[in-house]
This record gives structure tokens, sequence and C-alpha cells, in this order.
């Protein structure tokens, strides 16, 4: 089933998510849904709390942003995570990142139309558990780190938009006022805060 995405401006994206065991209700289908609203959505990864649920569990398909390049982009950068990553991420912690900040040009399906260049860390080393709850340690790199990342925030109660300049977040308020209030066209489902 495909859920509406939770718009910004909405309490539960600043909240920190907490962690869940393998009796949480309904998981195996809320995982389900998760994969059917990200991909409905255009999206490359989803945390629960962008569809309302407060739970340290997101899911990250970068395998995808690999598929859709062509090869004149592939040639002008080196991807060490390529073909990327298919997965799913619960109760997962950082143990440590690494490698130098690069920018990339991120987007978020709960802030449409806006995108801004992030700094974020080469790589990136998870303490998670998989769909299965079996526990696991791994580092990710490049691309699929980013996307890791940027989906990590969402579970600690933070946004790409948090990492921009003071004058760049004061820019941008009348486009997050309007996304908050509704005023923004997608062709994905949300939900926006009352």
């Amino acid at each position: 089933m495909i859920l509406p995405i939770v718009a910004y401006g909405h309490p539960v994206l600043r909240k920190v998510a907490s962690d869940i065991d393998s009796s949480y209700p309904g998981l195996a289908k809320l995982i389900e849904d998760m994969w059917e609203t990200m991909y409905a959505s255009n999206g490359v990864g989803l945390a629960a709390p962008q569809i309302g649920k407060g739970i340290r569990l997101f899911v990250v398909d970068s395998e995808q942003i690999f598929a859709n390049m062509d090869e004149e982009e592939r040639k002008e950068e080196s991807y060490p995570d390529e073909p990327g990553v298919k997965q799913v991420f619960i109760n997962a912690h950082i143990e440590e990142e690494g490698g130098d900040d690069w920018a990339y040009n991120e987007g978020c399906l709960s802030i449409p139309k806006i995108r801004e260049d992030i700094y974020r860390a080469e790589e990136v080393t998870l303490r998670y558990h998989d769909e299965e709850f079996n526990e696991h340690v791994k580092t990710f790199t490049g691309i699929t780190a980013r996307v890791i990342l940027h989906e990590y925030d969402h579970i600690d109660g933070k946004l790409f938009i948090d990492y921009l300049s003071p004058l760049k977040r004061k820019l941008l308020k009348r486009k997050l006022d309007d996304i908050t209030k509704g005023n923004v066209r997608v062709d994905y489902k949300m939900l926006f805060p009352k």
C-alpha cells in the first residue's frame, strides 16, 4: 500500500525515533509498504518518520542511482559503492564516519521542490538489524553512504536543510512555509501538518 509522505513542518520529523524489537506489530507489512511508497515517490530512501512512524527504520535503494547513470556520468567520477545496495535498516546507530566531506545536491520527499548542495562524510560504519533482526556492522561509502546518512538523519529528527547556513535557510523560508501549508504540487501522496 502506498502511504502518504509526511511534509516539512510535521512534528514527527523533528523527534528522535525509538528502537524497536522483532515483535513490532505489522513490521513485515510496514517494510513492504515503505518500499512501495518510496518507489511510487521516485525516492532512493525512505525513513519511518516520513510516513508518520517514530521508529528507527529506513529503507535504501542506491542501486537505482547507478542504474539511471549514463556512461558519461560514470566516467566523470569513480563510484566505489557501485552498484549500490537495496537494504532495510532497523535500529541503526552510527559507529563511525570517515573520509573527506563532499558536496552533493540533495533533495527530500518531505521537502519537495527544494534541492541544495550538502556536505557529508565519504563513509559511514553502521550497527543495524536487517528485516530478519540479524545484527550487522558494516561500512558504506560514496553515494550509498550519503543516502544512508540522509535517512539516518530522519530517525534522529534532523533534515538536510539543517546543514544550510542561516542565510540560505532564511532565503528558503517562504518555500518551506508553503510546503507546511500544503501549497506545493507533487505527483505523490503527502500528509501536511494541520
